[in-house]
């Protein structure tokens, strides 16, 4: 249902991805009467990295708070029933953790789309360097990025914390068609790695490789170019991709790093209003595929808050925080114990196969043996006779 105050409201969103584009959507089909304008400092269909992953469980709420994009984005989506373990060749499969991917510009054509037929004016190509250049909007949104210009710009209210962790990752795509949202984990002679794959398209598929701070540097890719690094990435992973090769995208080798803020909203100086949405605000590590899932919530949750407070910005704001924060507290704490994880999964790689997917299932520390069962019936009645 659209709503209009009658009152005209203007509102800068910096950021054209997930969060960004679907806030847009949303609070210029509530209030059709409001200026929203989004700025994109990369060109119209560019995106880095290749795909993003749902699990059946973040899907709900999509299907339940917007029904119409939910329809559209799952028409273009590949789907699974289950996840698969690989260790020392081994196949250790978990069933019951259904999962889906789309592509990442894919799913920003259908955003777009959405947003340019209700109004909302997008420009590609226009970076925003500094607040002032959105001087006289009632609420700057900043969808910008762990990299957030608009987070920086007012760090003494937003009081941002990162911290990096010390593993190091590449994000690839290949044609090698998977079979399912599958970790493989392959040692070398420089160390061990692993990598997070799984196709988003009938004929792409994402491949996320990982290792620790010694093994990239024992293997000297931090000296590689971006060639060298793939052609050492097939090698390690040669078993799995059938002969085909790792692509680019700006796929640079980084340390992911967990960005916090103590407060979601900010004055600005020329008396306007600044807040935070998906990673700007809150990074989530790539290894529990959340981060669109989030992006989405809180784009849809800062709509909701505006349902009820109207033209009232500061109102909306403090609602919006107030509602969403222990939510995303709670996510938080499971995906800093999977990142976590990662961070000595060579330590891991000792165990069975078994064993490690069942310390991998197990790393947020809320997952039950009694849940487990109930959710991966097959999978634990292999762990349970492994235990005799």
């Amino acid at each position: 249902m659209k709503y209009d105050t009658g009152i005209k409201r203007c509102i800068g969103v910096v950021g054209a991805g997930a969060a960004g584009l679907l806030f847009s959507l949303l609070i210029k089909r509530r209030f059709p009467a409001w200026e929203v304008k989004t700025f994109e400092q990369n060109a119209e269909g560019a995106t880095y990295g290749f795909g993003v992953v749902f699990s059946d469980g973040a899907l709900v709420f999509l299907e339940r708070d917007q029904p119409e994009l939910s329809r559209i984005v799952e028409a273009a989506m590949e789907r699974w029933p289950m996840q698969r373990l690989v260790h020392r060749g081994e196949q250790v499969e978990v069933d019951g953790n259904g999962f889906s991917a789309i592509g990442r510009l894919a799913l920003q054509k259908v955003l777009q789309s959405l947003c340019r037929r209700t109004g909302v004016d997008i420009r590609y190509g226009r970076a925003i360097s500094t607040l002032d250049e959105l001087a006289g909007a009632d609420l700057v949104v900043g969808a910008d990025g762990s990299n957030s210009l608009v987070r920086n710009a007012l760090a003494a209210q937003f009081a941002p914390s990162v911290e990096v962790l010390t593993n190091r990752f590449a994000w690839y795509g290949t044609a090698q068609p998977f079979d399912c949202l599958t970790l493989t984990f392959r040692a070398s002679e420089h160390g061990d790695f692993v990598a997070h794959h799984y196709r988003h398209s009938a004929s792409m598929s994402t491949f996320v490789v990982e290792c620790g701070e010694a093994t990239w540097r024992g293997a000297g890719l931090d000296r590689m170019s971006d060639a060298e690094s793939r052609m050492y990435c097939e090698r390690v992973f040669a078993a799995d991709l059938g002969g085909h090769a790792l692509e680019s995208n700006k796929s640079v080798w980084r340390q992911f790093p967990l960005v916090r803020n103590g407060r979601w909203v900010a004055r600005r100086p020329d008396s306007g209003y600044a807040v935070l949405l998906g990673d700007a605000l809150r990074t989530v590590h790539f290894s529990i595929g959340s981060g669109t899932r989030l992006a989405f919530e809180d784009a849809i949750a800062l709509d909701r808050a505006f349902a009820e407070y109207r033209d009232d910005v500061p109102g909306a704001l403090a609602s919006f925080e107030r509602e969403r924060r222990p939510v995303v507290e709670k996510l938080l704490a499971a995906a800093n114990a999977s990142s976590y994880w990662y961070e000595e999964f060579s330590e891991k790689m000792k165990l069975e196969p078994w064993q490690l997917a069942y310390d991998y299932m197990t790393r947020s520390g809320r997952m039950t043996d009694e849940r487990l069962r109930a959710i991966a019936p097959k999978f634990m009645a292999r762990v349970d006779a492994e235990r005799g």
